[in-house]
């Protein structure tokens, strides 16, 4: 049977999806094909409204967010473009901007920066290259297994920042990439505060993800930044 995602009945036709699958107790819903598809086939194949990541030639579905993500997903994304914007140091994108892994694998991080001087990796379809950094907000149904692949996916691309935050067990990781083994190493956190290596000057207080409600985004971005707006 064919998936049903936005794409014309023609494009349908030249990959046929045998096989709609539910994994595990979740129900995290795949489309497996006559072959493994390709990333260039998953870009032709999806839009910007179909919230799927390709791994090892499947297609899968993710889970729905719950609120307490989104509003985190809300609240960093916005800072982040509030301060990169003012100091035009590149390019935030939010969890619809395809990361490519392999010829058969493409991610869908929550957030992701881009230098201003590699801003010609930023494409309509994908990145061509690995963003400088890339945040994963957990959720209850995100399973360890699947964590550590999403670290070691991003280390092999050469992703040269990765923060992982654990919002259900409020715990946050952060690596940044050794230049000279080319492996992810924990980036020092000092007071509760993570400083970007990547994003120049950025810093937050990791208290601030597990208030309730959030900090006001404008009073964090004042503080961050070190002047009003």
């Amino acid at each position: 049977m064919s998936v049903a995602l936005k794409k014309p009945q023609k494009r349908l036709e030249k990959i046929k999806i045998l096989k709609k699958l539910r994994l595990g107790n979740n129900h995290q819903v795949a489309y497996v094909a006559d072959h493994p598809i390709t990333l260039d086939e998953f870009c032709d194949l999806v839009d910007e409204d179909d919230d799927v990541e390709l791994i090892d030639g499947v297609i899968l579905e993710k889970m729905a967010a719950q609120d307490p993500h989104e509003d985190l997903f809300r609240f960093l994304l916005s800072i982040m473009v509030f301060y990169t914007e003012k100091y035009n140091l590149g390019f935030i994108r939010g969890s619809r901007t395809l990361v490519p892994i392999t010829p058969y694998t493409g991610r869908l991080p929550d957030i992701l920066f881009v230098r201003k001087e590699r801003e010609n990796i930023v494409t309509q379809k994908r990145l061509t290259d690995a963003p400088d950094l890339v945040i994963e907000i957990l959720s209850p149904s995100d399973r360890p297994s699947e964590t550590m692949q999403r670290l070691s996916n991003y280390e092999q691309i050469g992703v040269k920042e990765f923060w992982i935050i654990d919002q259900p067990r409020k715990k946050m990781q952060a690596f940044f990439l050794d230049e000279a083994t080319k492996k992810f190493l924990p980036l020092d956190v000092k007071d509760s505060i993570l400083t970007s290596n990547v994003v120049k000057g950025f810093w937050i207080k990791i208290d601030w993800l597990w208030q309730k409600p959030l900090p006001s985004v404008l009073e964090v971005f004042k503080e961050i930044s070190g002047d009003e707006m």
